[in-house]
């Protein structure tokens, strides 16, 4: 489908999906954005449901200005694929030990490592800038410095809630390997951190929610809005890096035989703030629960733990802001998925991937989700199907 638009007080809403169906709550947040003084487009993505600060699917353009709670409080949150040469005929009758050997190599949930992984000894890493990021730490808000060593230590780990590592096949029977993680504790205590700050400035007290207080361009609390978002996004790319590069040694240990090979790595943020420039103006684009669908832009978009998931390739839709979903999206709370279901439930809709199947993930069963076939469908003007991945084996948080 293109896009429907809904009016908004300074800027129309363009959304790739059927107004009539997105929940109430969700669309007060995007009527609420579309009234900053600074807004200049907002385009709603497949995916849209309710969150906190600001919604989940949106990509909000401003001039001038970046608010904090859009961005969301897991900065630089996102994806990380790779194709690898193995196929299904490589692969065991039972998977359990190639779990537990994913889950004794990466932290997951509050999990950390012992000591700071060595990004040189990890399979696949380029560490380039690696010395230079962790100087910068140094800049950052003085409120978060003493989180220093825990932040070196949970480099390379999983964390909780949605974030999770898959082993996948493609429709050609090739092996993928896939996660979803971010920027770990430091990242969400810097957009906490700067979130209060941004309340505070005389800018935003009239807001019609103090949620999408922002800070404005050529002022100090931007400068260093800036200088920790872009230390959290790189913090998060890293992160990503190395989990793949500790699950890729995993793979080549547990495959020794095949002498595993990988293509190059596809990685994007969906939860981050990128400077581009469209129809002459240099705007602040900040998408939540988006990815970048630039042209020939590569990309991923998840279904659910027992669902498929896509590897894209942007078509450059203007009308986006370049831009696409980063999921299937939740068309429930999690609070409301573990009313609704048992662990029943997601034994049945996990049948055939080795995986938990606990209470404890009941709020990420796959019926909580939307259809990731037709989210995928509502955006064939945003994106191109490069690939469909079925996982095997998920790792969650």
């Amino acid at each position: 489908m293109s896009f429907v638009e809904v009016p908004g007080a300074k800027v129309p809403i363009r959304m790739w999906t059927d107004p009539a169906t997105v929940e109430d709550v969700a669309m007060r947040q995007l009527q609420n954005v579309a009234t900053l003084p600074w807004i200049k487009g907002l385009a709603v993505m497949p995916d849209v449901h309710y969150g906190k600060g600001a919604t989940v699917g949106s990509v909000i353009a401003m001039h001038g200005a970046v608010c904090p709670a859009a961005v969301g409080v897991d900065i630089g949150c996102g994806m990380s694929a790779v194709r690898t040469s193995l196929t299904a005929n490589d692969l065991p009758g039972d998977l359990s030990r190639l779990r537990s050997g994913i889950e004794q190599a990466i932290p997951v949930g509050r999990g950390m490592h012992d000591e700071m992984v060595d990004p040189t000894r990890v399979f696949g890493f380029s560490a380039g800038g690696w010395d230079s990021f962790w100087d910068r730490f140094d800049g950052v808000a003085d409120a978060v410095k003493f989180r220093r060593e825990r932040a070196t230590k949970q480099m390379g780990s999983l964390g909780s809630g949605n974030h999770f590592i898959e082993f996948c096949l493609d429709e050609s029977g090739s092996v993928w390997l896939m996660l979803h993680s971010g920027s770990r504790n430091i990242g969400k205590e810097l957009a906490e951190y700067h979130i209060g700050e941004a309340q505070k400035l005389p800018h935003n007290q009239g807001l019609i929610d103090r949620d999408l207080a922002v800070f404005v361009s050529d002022t100090p609390e931007m400068h260093a809005y800036r200088n920790d978002l872009f230390w959290a996004q790189e913090y998060a790319k890293y992160n990503r890096a190395i989990m793949m590069g500790i699950f890729q040694e995993v793979v080549r240990r547990e495959f020794r035989k095949a002498k595993v090979t990988f293509d190059p790595v596809i990685s994007c943020h969906h939860n981050y703030v990128a400077e581009e420039r469209y129809e002459g103006m240099d705007l602040l684009v900040t998408r939540k629960g988006a990815i970048r669908a630039g042209s020939d832009d590569y990309g991923i978009i998840p279904g659910s733990m027992g669902t498929g998931s896509y590897i894209v390739k942007g078509l450059g839709n203007e009308a986006s802001f370049n831009s696409a979903s980063h999921g299937a999206g939740r068309k429930m709370s999690r609070n409301a998925a573990k009313r609704r279901f048992s662990t029943r439930d997601l034994e049945e809709q996990t049948r055939g991937v080795e995986c938990r199947k606990d209470s404890g993930v009941v709020d990420e069963i796959p019926g909580a989700y939307k259809p990731i076939e037709k989210v995928i469908d509502q955006q064939r003007d945003l994106v191109e199907v490069v690939a469909k991945l079925k996982q095997v084996v998920c790792v969650k948080g």
